[in-house]
């Protein structure tokens, strides 16, 4: 597919996506025993990292194992041992049917793991005004209308949900405790033009910004453009 073709072509979006899946890859517990099931798989190659990933998509894709609604689940109760998704959540226009399906679903100990965008002072600049998506960190629900698969989106909600309104979070899904909020990628992701764009810059010089923006986030939260998050499944 199109996706695919591009993120492969793009030795720095290669990189990017490298460095999210092993981050991902190394959030999977070892003490339960599982399949995965990524959700949004697309035109990515998770399934390098993770061997024997179930990898689906909303629609049918092209080497795609599965196609699946996050918010309707084809398993069994206590099937998975994690979901991870990358820049999925955000189009879930009823993200709370995902989470209660992902409880049912996925056994106890088990984690979902995602990388989603972030606000922060520099993400608000960036998902405002240079990205095509909606990004309305003032929503006062967690929900949206879709007419169809991917045709709606917030990228504000992760932040909504697990930072604005992560009391609802707690009170509504008591038994997912969030592990870890991870801010990263400044704007290496920018200069490789995403998906959508030619890079900006040449691979040489987007390697030295690649290796830079993690120390640069850390130091400088405000920065971060996207965010690891890692929900672990309670007893």
């Amino acid at each position: 597919m199109a996706r695919a073709r591009i993120i492969r072509a793009k030795a720095g979006l290669t990189d990017i996506y490298r460095r999210w899946y092993t981050e991902m890859a190394g959030a999977l517990p070892d003490t339960v025993a599982g399949p995965v099931l990524e959700l949004g798989s697309g035109g990515g190659f998770l399934k390098e990292f993770i061997p024997g990933l179930i990898t689906s998509e909303i629609l049918q894709v092209p080497g795609v194992d599965l196609t699946a609604d996050g918010q309707c689940l084809p398993f069994r109760d206590q099937a998975l041992r994690a979901i991870v998704m990358l820049d999925v959540m955000h189009h879930l226009p009823r993200v709370e049917y995902f989470f209660s399906e992902a409880q049912r679903c996925v056994k106890p100990g088990g984690v979902i793991v995602m990388v989603e965008p972030w606000v922060t002072a520099w993400s608000t600049i960036v998902f405002r005004f240079l990205h095509q998506e909606p990004f309305d960190p003032k929503a006062s629900r967690w929900h949206f209308s879709a007419s169809g698969p991917l045709s709606q989106a917030n990228s504000a909600l992760p932040w909504i949900v697990f930072q604005r309104d992560r009391h609802i979070f707690t009170r509504r899904f008591p038994r997912w405790r969030l592990e870890e909020i991870s801010l990263n990628g400044a704007f290496s992701y920018i200069l490789f033009g995403g998906v959508s764009y030619p890079s900006f810059l040449p691979w040489p010089a987007l390697r030295l910004a690649l290796n830079m923006e993690q120390v640069l986030v850390e130091r400088l939260p405000a920065l971060g453009l996207f965010a690891k998050l890692v929900l672990t499944l309670q007893e």
